[in-house]
């Protein structure tokens, strides 16, 4: 089908395309952040709001330049997960492409508000948190082809949100900030595990070269129960037990990601997000 005989795609086609099931990856580090700031006495509304919500366009915008590097290079042709909008023909391939960067515009205003209230380093940080967006599976060299996607969401969706949003209240990033984004970061890639746990045949046909596909089945297993494993652990090093309650949460997700294989993960992806978002609102409450 050509671009010009596509339709225009409906609000229920761009929700799709942003996928609302990954975007506790952009909440978690921004509740967990401001819990951080308060608990520093610095907590500051205005900031944290203009925080979270240039997280979550990064997140949007990140998973709009996905869809579209990804169909450019055929990763999406069995795709194995949910439906994406390039590939299955819902949007045109450069509309999808102009969404990103709108995205990654709009998280740029907010970030010249945040930076207007708490400094140029803000600047900084969403400047590498784009480039790092776009960079995870465009470019000329794109990270998560060839391994290097769960070093960056644990960087970016952990350690650099949740001590990015702490250092805008507090204008300054507590200890505290950098064992918490570790916990939060943790999740966050355990989900990306997931993921490419399911799609690691199909992706290796097309030369996407994640770090499932290098390391194969079992190691990529072992390292999701590490990833959910050691959020409970520091935890109790921050002084709180209140994330404990989310184990509950975390057995069906082991038990999915361990036992079950292709499109059957998906399941798991959906509880992994989950218990992402009810551990950070348990270890904010903790922190608070």
């Amino acid at each position: 089908m050509s671009e010009l005989a596509i339709p225009r795609p409906g609000l229920g086609v761009w929700l799709m395309a942003a996928r609302p099931r990954t975007l506790s990856a952009a909440v978690s580090p921004v509740l967990v952040g401001t819990a951080i700031a308060h608990r520093a006495g610095a907590l500051r509304p205005l900031p944290a709001l203009l925080a979270l919500l240039a997280s979550l366009f990064i997140q949007i915008g990140t998973n709009f330049a996905n869809d579209y590097s990804d169909f450019k290079h055929g990763a999406d042709a069995n795709r194995l997960g949910p439906q994406r909008v390039t590939q299955s023909g819902l949007v045109a391939p450069r509309t999808v492409k102009l969404a990103a960067w709108i995205a990654f515009g709009i998280s740029g205003l907010l970030g010249i508000a945040l930076a207007a209230l708490s400094g140029w380093p803000v600047i900084a940080i969403g400047v590498a948190s784009v480039a790092a967006g776009w960079l995870y599976t465009g470019g000329p060299w794109p990270l998560g082809y060839h391994g290097l996607g769960d070093l960056f969401v644990f960087v970016f969706f952990g350690l650099v949100a949740t001590c990015g949003t702490a250092y805008a209240q507090a204008l300054f990033v507590p200890r505290e900030a950098w064992v918490a984004g570790a916990a939060v970061g943790s999740l966050a890639t355990a989900i990306l595990v997931v993921n490419n746990l399911r799609d690691r045949q199909t992706d290796a046909k097309v030369g996407k070269n994640t770090l499932a596909v290098k390391v194969g089945g079992a190691a990529s297993r072992a390292q999701y129960v590490v990833l959910v494993v050691a959020p409970f652990a520091l935890a109790l090093l921050l002084g709180t037990a209140w994330p404990l309650l989310a184990l509950l949460a975390a057995l069906p997700a082991l038990r999915t990601v361990l036992r079950e294989e292709g499109a059957a993960l998906n399941r798991g992806l959906g509880q992994t997000a989950r218990l992402q978002i009810l551990y950070s609102v348990l270890l904010a409450t903790g922190l608070w």
